[in-house]
């Protein structure tokens, strides 16, 4: 999530614009939890053009965009948290307040939408604290330690080599290993100035797109064949391709991005992730209504797909409507007030 309190003028546009387009990716994801399965309603095996649509899902979206979506809140940390301090604000307890405020938002979300991952964000959230302090390159040695742990634990499980940790290595390869990897790698790109210094790091952020898209495309190849022959430990290569992904769509993104034209034309989208609260909380409502119009008892990869763009689309011409008349999403001022009660912060 983005720190609603940034003015509309120090915001960073390109946050935005990948905010938004993770939303549209988390959507793919989601929109099969919009409908609860009830006692007797089996999910068909799907064929055919669906089973086409049902590989790309796992190959290009699968934990990617919810991973940036991680990302981009380490980034809101950093920034919220700098920015309260610059304020004489004490940060760390005001960015504690905001978690506890997204957790009760959460909480009230699972009431319509089980599979919010909201209040597992906020608790997440809080792990990121101690390192508020922390040097960037320490940090560093941080993520890079324990993101070689859990690649590691994916690779063991992968191969059978410790199936007597098989209960240990569950736990680390849990999504919220890889949420806390993400929270903790946008906020040292956030404290360390990268998010503002595209330009200056361009020749930096090529060689990652370049070095990553060969092993990206590799692993992306394994698990299309994995879903195609219906291998069980396809959750497991979608796990481990997703860093390599993350790394590919950011730095190619941030790249894109650099150029005004594309910035321009995208910027319906980044109205979309500046009140990306409200449009996570949204989607789960218009996502129920179009499934109980269109009167599914099961979600297609076929009506994923027109689900997805249909609630995708209704968002864009909501947000850029609101924003003409607005300065902050109805959620976003919601959490605002719930972070800072009756003090008007500016």
């Amino acid at each position: 999530m983005s720190t609603s309190s940034i003015p509309q003028k120090e915001r960073i546009v390109a946050l935005d614009i990948i905010r938004g387009l993770a939303l549209f990716g988390i959507l793919f994801i989601n929109v099969k939890g919009y409908i609860l399965l009830t006692e007797g309603v089996e999910i068909p095996v799907y064929n055919g053009i669906n089973a086409v649509i049902d590989t790309l899902i796992n190959v290009f979206v699968e934990k990617k965009f919810f991973s940036i979506f991680s990302f981009l809140f380490g980034v809101g940390f950093y920034i919220f948290a700098s920015r309260a301090e610059k304020r004489g604000d004490k940060p760390l307890r005001r960015f504690s307040r905001r978690l506890l405020t997204l957790f009760v938002i959460g909480v009230v979300q699972v009431f319509i939408f089980w599979g919010t991952i909201l209040p597992a964000y906020a608790l997440i959230g809080f792990l990121l604290l101690p390192f508020y302090r922390v040097k960037v390159a320490t940090g560093s040695k941080w993520l890079a330690g324990i993101t070689g742990v859990y690649l590691l634990a994916l690779i063991l499980k992968l191969t059978g080599a410790a199936d007597s940790l098989s209960s240990v290595l569950d736990v680390i390869v849990a999504d919220s290993t890889l949420i806390f990897l993400m929270f903790l790698a946008g906020f040292l790109a956030a404290k360390s100035d990268l998010i503002r210094r595209v330009g200056e790091r361009k020749k930096q952020i090529r060689l990652v797109a370049i070095g990553t898209l060969p092993v990206y495309a590799g692993l992306s190849i394994w698990t299309w064949f994995a879903a195609q022959n219906g291998v069980d430990e396809l959750k497991l290569i979608v796990s481990l391709g997703t860093i390599p992904a993350v790394l590919f769509y950011l730095s190619s993104l941030f790249l894109l991005l650099e150029h005004e034209q594309i910035r321009s034309f995208l910027t319906p989208i980044s109205r979309v992730g500046q009140m990306a609260l409200t449009n996570y909380v949204a989607q789960s409502f218009i996502g129920s209504l179009i499934i109980s119009i269109m009167g599914l008892e099961t979600v297609s990869p076929v009506n994923v797909l027109i689900i997805a763009c249909l609630i995708f689309i209704v968002q864009i011409i909501f947000s850029s409507l609101w924003f003409k008349f607005f300065t902050m999403g109805p959620l976003e001022k919601m959490w605002r007030f719930m972070t800072y009660g009756k003090q008007k912060m500016k």
